[in-house]
């Protein structure tokens, strides 16, 4: 990895086996990486980044700033958030099979006796990535006849530093599971993002004529979710991968 300095921000370079140069600004500090082709060489890099640094600031500016959720323990009264809605959670521990439901403004959390923090939590989690596949199956047959484009995987996982990400080499898309946490409109302008670059991979200005004719208010949704409190992480030191 090589490291080139722009001012006070120092961007690391990674060099990979793709077609065209990604920039990511990530939390909770704001690193700055480039993922890099392989044959281009590093001065071709650090024009590219000069040409962003307006961008780089005010991305770094809203991740420093952005307003984060408290740790969560799963403990009586503690609240959780289904499609933008707060809930108060309700632990139940019984002998029989663990369920999530919601009842009136109550989040529901029937687990076994004696269950971990880290075992409750891993069955909301997947709970949480339940609720999202339901609600994708018909958004994604309804933009495909907008979009003209097929998805053929979803995968919906915890996500650290993206709300979502495509490949289109195998036409699939990925889901932060955080999502199911968020106003509904925000997990249908991810969906549509991310199949809009199946169709063209960067942020250019095809890309964003796209968005404005399939989905004219993507960036009053994007607004909104860059808005709303991120899930709590124990970072550490290390840079994301």
């Amino acid at each position: 990895m090589t490291t080139l300095t722009l001012g006070s921000i120092t961007v690391d370079v990674v060099k990979k086996d793709i077609k065209n140069v990604h920039l990511s600004v990530y939390p909770p500090a704001g690193d700055v990486r480039i993922s890099a082709p392989l044959r281009m060489n590093l001065e071709t890099i650090r024009v590219f980044a000069v040409s962003k640094l307006g961008w780089i600031k005010e991305q770094r500016k809203k991740i420093v700033g952005q307003e984060r959720e408290t740790p969560r323990i799963y403990a009586e009264r503690e609240s959780h958030y289904v499609w933008g809605k707060r809930y108060l959670l309700k632990v139940v521990e019984l002998d029989c099979p663990a369920e999530v439901f919601i009842q009136h403004h109550r989040m529901v959390l029937q687990v076994r006796p004696n269950w971990s923090r880290e075992r409750k939590q891993a069955f909301l989690d997947a709970w949480y990535r339940g609720q999202i596949r339901a609600a994708v199956a018909e958004m994604i047959r309804r933009w495909e006849s907008v979009l003209g484009v097929k998805v053929e995987r979803v995968f919906v996982r915890r996500m650290r530093t993206k709300w979502g990400s495509c490949s289109r080499t195998s036409a699939s898309i990925r889901l932060n599971t955080d999502l199911a946490k968020k106003p509904l409109e925000c997990l249908e302008y991810i969906v549509v993002h991310e199949m809009a670059h199946l169709i063209e991979p960067t942020h250019n200005a095809r890309f964003i004529a796209l968005m404005d004719r399939v989905m004219p208010n993507w960036m009053q949704y994007r607004q909104l979710l860059n808005q709303l409190p991120v899930r709590y992480e124990n970072w550490g030191c290390s840079a994301p991968n």
